[in-house]
Formats: structure tokens, C-alpha cells, sequence
């Protein structure tokens, strides 16, 4: 928003002007020294009043935009007056300082107001694109996660195979980067092969992904465990299996002493579905691994 000339403001200038400078002279070499062009001071003559000169000056710079810039500035000049020079040695001079007083301290005002009103505006301005960049994002993020769950979708005919497993594993970690979750994608330590890692509040989760149409057996929660024991001590794992788990992996994966969390297909379709962050979903299943000691948390006693 820019500033406005409004009558008030040219009339506040103008007091400004005439009070700050008696003698034509003086005024003549402000006008000057805030560039007004010197073939324009030169068509002031010698029987035109200081008010005249300025009616037809400040009308002429209204026409354009750098003409409407020099009108501002000098208004902001004048508004930072403390002393009044051409007003000493002056029969009256304590009354015309007085009036310049008066006529720099109302345009000082003015123009405070004004910038106040400014800043208002420009802050309802930011507010308002804030809220649309927001909209937009959100518009962005459900377009972005309606496509991982059309992609995961498109898995299924897959499950099982190879390929599958490698397009899963894939899909995974694209949703681990969408939720901006720290990851590190399938590598290999000490000759073990690793799905990959996720750090989220500080504790790293090393991955493991079962893309088959079983469900995940002991076999599986014990090659997990194997890979975690032989981390740091504050490493845990999670397993992801499509096709769920046996009750026997469940036992296996859960006790006092268990570090894994499992997850199925239910869990990842809550994310898509909008329901609950990703990192939200491993928090509360951490939690119910921390209070009972069980590894798996069916979606269906979120209680959400």
C-alpha cells in the first residue's frame, strides 16, 4: 500500500513549508535542495506569493509517480525539523518559530498516522497471503498424498513379488520424505542388509519391509531383532508388513525387553486417509509398546 495524498496532507505540507521559511529565498533553496528541477524554480517571479508558487508546484508533481515521491519527501523532511533558521532575527521571531512548531508537529503526526494505517494494511496484506500460501499447501499436500495412496493401490496386484517388494520399499520412504521425517534409505551394515532407518524424536528405528502375501512369521521378528541388537542401545525397529502378522510373531516381537514396533497395512492407510500424521501413528504405538510391553497396536483401538 503506498502513502496517499490526500487534501489534508497537501494543506499540512503547505503550513509546513510556509511557516518553515519567511523569505522566498529560503524556501527557494529547500525546493531546490529536494530536487525540484532548477527550470521550474526559475519560473517563479517576483510578484507570485510563496502559496501561489506552491499550488501550481505541487499540482505539476502530482502528475507523476517520481513527482508524488518528492511531495512525500519533503514532507518527511520538514517533519524532522528541530530548528528554524530563516525565522531568527525576526521582530516576532518566538511567535513564527511557535507557528513552524505547530505546522511540523501536526504533518509529523499526519504522517505517523498514516504510516500506522500502512503498516496495518500491510500486515492484513501478510496475513492474507499467509493464509492463501496455506491453502495452497494444503491444497498440494492432499494432491501429493492422494497420489501415494493411489501408488500404493497400484501395489497390490504386486504383492508377493520381487518387483513389488522393491516398488514398496520405494513408495515407503517417498512417504517418510512427504512427512518429513529424517530416513536413510536400504544400505548395508556388517554384512547385514538394512531396509533402511528413521530418526524421529531422537531415537533411530532401523526398517524392515515385508512386501508378501504371508503375514510376517517369528522368522522375520527374529531377523529384526538380530539387526537392532547389534546397534546402539538406544536403537529400536519397526517392521512394516503389508500382510499383517502372525500371532506368533506378535508374541515374539513383544516383552519387557522387546525394542520393535509392527505395523501393517491398517496403520499406513490412517496416514493416507488423513486421519493422523505418520509420526504421530509410531508415537502412539511406541507409547503402547511402553506401558505394555506389546509391540502391536491395532488400528482399531486408536481410540481416535
Amino acid at each position: 500500500m503506498a502513502a496517499k495524498i490526500t487534501p489534508r496532507f497537501i494543506e499540512l505540507t503547505y503550513e509546513a513549508l510556509l511557516k518553515s521559511f519567511w523569505r522566498k529565498e529560503a524556501l527557494r533553496k529547500f525546493l531546490r535542495s529536494s530536487h525540484i528541477a532548477d527550470s521550474h524554480l526559475a519560473t517563479w517571479s517576483n510578484d507570485e506569493s510563496k502559496r501561489e508558487f506552491l499550488d501550481r508546484t505541487v499540482q505539476k508533481l502530482q502528475a507523476t509517480d517520481r513527482g508524488k515521491a518528492l511531495i512525500f519527501q519533503m514532507a518527511r523532511d520538514l517533519s524532522e525539523q528541530t530548528t528554524f533558521p530563516d525565522l531568527r532575527n525576526w521582530e516576532d521571531s518566538p511567535q513564527k518559530t511557535a507557528d513552524a512548531c505547530n505546522a511540523v508537529r501536526e504533518l509529523k503526526a499526519y504522517l505517523q498516522a498514516q504510516q500506522r494505517e500502512i503498516t496495518d494494511e500491510q500486515g492484513r496484506e501478510r496475513a492474507k497471503e499467509k493464509a492463501r500460501e496455506e491453502r495452497q499447501r494444503i491444497q498440494r499436500s492432499q494432491t501429493d498424498k492422494s497420489k501415494l495412496q493411489q501408488r500404493l493401490n497400484n501395489l497390490h496386484s504386486l504383492v508377493g513379488t520381487q518387483q513389488g517388494g522393491y516398488d514398496f520399499q520405494d513408495w515407503f520412504f517417498d512417504v517418510l520424505d512427504y512427512c518429513e521425517i529424517q530416513n536413510r534409505r536400504p544400505y548395508i551394515s556388517n554384512g547385514r542388509q538394512i531396509d533402511g532407518s528413521i530418526t524421529l524424536d531422537g531415537t533411530t528405528y532401523l526398517v524392515e519391509l515385508k512386501f508378501t502375501a504371508s503375514q510376517a512369521d517369528a522368522t522375520d521378528v527374529d531377523s529384526l531383532r538380530a539387526k537392532v541388537d547389534d546397534k546402539a542401545d538406544n536403537t529400536m525397529g519397526i517392521m512394516v508388513s503389508i500382510s499383517g502378522y502372525s500371532g506368533v510373531a506378535i508374541a515374539g516381537a513383544s516383552g519387557r525387553q522387546s525394542k520393535l514396533l509392527l505395523f501393517d497395512a491398517t496403520h499406513l492407510y490412517l496416514f493416507l486417509s488423513g486421519s493422523m500424521p505418520f509420526s504421530e501413528i509410531i508415537a502412539r504405538v511406541r507409547r503402547h509398546a511402553s506401558q505394555t510391553s506389546a509391540a502391536y497396536l491395532s488400528v482399531s483401538d486408536f481410540n481416535i
